[in-house]
Order: structure tokens, then sequence, then C-alpha cells
């Protein structure tokens, strides 16, 4: 059973570490020995210690989504690199990250937009769950989830909507004033 830590600690430390992990407990089941990653731990009280993975792989190459399109099939492939290169026209300062094992566009520190394949259909992920209720006219025609606009495998979404879309995003996520 986990002791609740305390609301506001008298003392807190925060200090760099490394984090050992034995291969049933690695996040890609691993068939090395174990694994070792950075953690930041951080001790209350100088009683408790709260060991924390800290990763650096959030923000990726520009290689590994090209790896990560590789792995799909075409149809597919192909269509998912137009709407890459249409994100990167429209936000051309946004980080390519991986976010939930997908390709993503952070700026600022948010997510803004990302994309994934899927047996029958491809999606853009607005990374909010709103985005799609203000569209509703220009989303006729397609499926959705709340969070998942599904398109065809192989007919790109137009440019024109995808600037839509992250218009609406990128105003949910700019500073209030």
């Amino acid at each position: 059973m986990l002791t609740p830590l305390p609301a506001r600690p008298a003392l807190l430390v925060i200090e760099p570490g490394v984090l050992n992990r034995s291969p049933a407990e690695s996040e890609y089941g691993s068939h090395q020995q174990g694994s070792q990653e950075c953690c930041v731990h951080i001790q209350y009280n100088a009683a408790s210690t709260l060991c924390v993975p800290v990763s650096d792989n959030d923000v990726v190459s520009k290689q590994e989504i090209d790896d990560y399109l590789a792995k799909i099939a075409e149809p597919k492939r192909a269509t998912l690199q137009k709407l890459r290169q249409t994100i990167r026209d429209i936000l051309p300062d946004a980080e390519e990250v991986i976010s939930y094992g997908m390709p993503a566009y952070r700026l600022n520190g948010t997510v803004i937009v990302g994309f994934a394949a899927f047996k029958n259909h491809l999606a853009y992920l607005p990374h909010s769950g709103s985005v799609f209720h203000e569209l509703r006219d220009d989303l006729a025609g397609y499926t959705s989830t709340e969070g998942s606009l599904h398109f065809p495998i192989d007919k790109p979404l137009p440019k024109a909507l995808v600037k839509k879309l992250i218009a609406v995003r990128l105003n949910q996520v700019k500073p209030k004033q």
C-alpha cells in the first residue's frame, strides 16, 4: 500500500538519478537484461523519495517520424506524408514529437495536432475534444470520434480544411488576455 505524500513538504529536494527497470517493466518489453533511464528523485521531508522517470525522447528527430511512416504500407504512407507536409507548411515552428506513440506537432509546449494510420482509415488528431464541434459543416462527409477525424487511406485531407482545424486548435491554446 502506498503512503500518501504530504500536500506541502517541509523539505523538497529534487536531484537527477538513474531509474533501473527490469525487462518486464520496460516500456517496450525489451529483451535486454534491463534498462536504465534518467529520472528525478523527489525527496519529501527526508523520509520519502519518489523516483519520476524523465524522458528526452518526446521531441524526436525528423528521421524518427520518417521511420514511423516507413513502417506504414502504401497508399497510407503517401497520404500521411502529404498531411505531414501540410502541417509543417502551416506550423513551420512546431516541434515534431511522438505523443501516445503517434507523430504530433507541439508549439510552445502544447501539442496542437497529430496523425496516425489504422487498418481501414487514417486519422487527424487535434489533441482536443472540442475542435470538431466548431467545424461541423466543414466536416460533413467525414466520420469522427471526439478526438479523431477519420479520412480515407488514399485521399489526403484538403489543405484548407487542415488550416481551419489548426486555427481552431491554436485559438483554444492561445494565452487568455
